[in-house]
């Protein structure tokens, strides 16, 4: 078999050393992402990384702003001759019909080790749930949720100081290395279904997935604010004022959840149900961060103050 042609359909920067490893590779004969969005204070309409690094290349792009039903669409992809298209973190359901008009199918580059985390947020949930291994898995895509058959994958341990912005990058390099493996093998890899006793879900992150959880172990604090460093970073709560805050790490302490134990060089200390979480930086709304002694001694912030506790609302809670 020759080389095949790839569609390519990628959306946010995450995708683009899968896009560069193929382009080094094969024929790439047409990106697709999502459209361009209003941006910043100013809503400057700004196209997303993916399509503008395929304006730079000279790049086939499409741009729909939806697939179903999207006749034009699909007859693009016919006509661009691709044998097979890959996404990455692309942000669409893909109707069955369109699975069907490259020759091999859909592939797509997913970070876990599937069956488990399913979803959209793979790498926010892993960090979240406390794993310590982690990897990406290339499969056939089918009209389910990260649903189809296992062709290629590959674990990656998960360094302890990693958070969601670290953790994507060593996927995002995975997945570039695997993907061209997987093109330049596609005719002889073998199929494998899922195993769906093993299935988990990874659904999209909202704000409220942010918030400090003091009940909570103080690994179990320090794992969530990981998972959620890229968005919606953590939130904590102070007598009803909202504050950002950073540098979360495992100390020993014990308490009151959420009562501060102390405040030295080092940051602030605050107890959780077990054991204790170490806070560097702190940042009031509309304000800049500070390191969180300086912020504690403006606010009058000491030992025995208590940040309020947040408890989620039944439709909050992910199983």
């Amino acid at each position: 078999m020759s080389a095949p042609r790839v569609a390519f359909f990628g959306s946010p920067a995450f995708a683009l050393p899968v896009l560069e490893a193929i382009r080094e590779h094969f024929e790439v004969v047409l990106v697709v992402t999502q459209p361009d969005k209003p941006v910043g204070r100013g809503l400057k309409l700004t196209p997303p990384p993916v399509a503008a690094r395929a304006a730079e290349l000279g790049l086939p792009l499409a741009q729909p702003k939806t697939l179903r039903g999207n006749a034009a669409f699909e007859a693009q992809l016919r006509g661009s001759g691709a044998d097979v298209a890959v996404t990455c973190a692309y942000g669409k359901m893909l109707p069955a019909s369109l699975l069907a008009v490259p020759r091999f199918g859909f592939l797509n580059t997913h970070t876990s080790l599937l069956p488990a985390y399913r979803g959209a947020a793979p790498i926010q949930w892993a960090l979240i749930r406390g794993e310590i291994v982690t990897g990406t898995t290339i499969m056939q895509t089918d009209a389910g949720m990260d649903t189809g058959p296992i062709l290629l994958q590959e674990e990656l341990p998960i360094a302890p100081e990693w958070t969601s912005i670290e953790l994507a990058e060593a996927l995002s390099v995975q997945a570039a290395r695997l993907i061209v493996e997987a093109l330049l093998h596609l005719p002889d890899l073998t199929p494998v279904p899922q195993d769906e006793t093993w299935a988990t879900s990874a659904p999209m992150l909202v704000k409220e997935d942010g918030f400090v959880r003091w009940q909570e172990s103080a690994l179990a604090v320090v794992n969530r604010y990981r998972g959620v460093a890229a968005w919606p970073q953590t939130t904590a709560f102070l007598q009803g004022a909202r504050l950002k805050l950073a540098g979360l790490s495992v100390t020993n302490g014990q308490g009151q959840p959420g009562e501060v134990l102390r405040v030295d060089e080092e940051g602030l200390t605050v107890a959780c149900g077990e054991g204790a979480v170490r806070v560097q930086t702190v940042q009031p709304e509309a304000r800049r961060a500070q390191a969180a002694a300086a912020w504690a001694q403006g606010a009058g912030v000491g030992p025995g103050t208590r940040f309020d506790l947040w408890q989620p609302a039944a439709e909050d809670i992910k199983s």
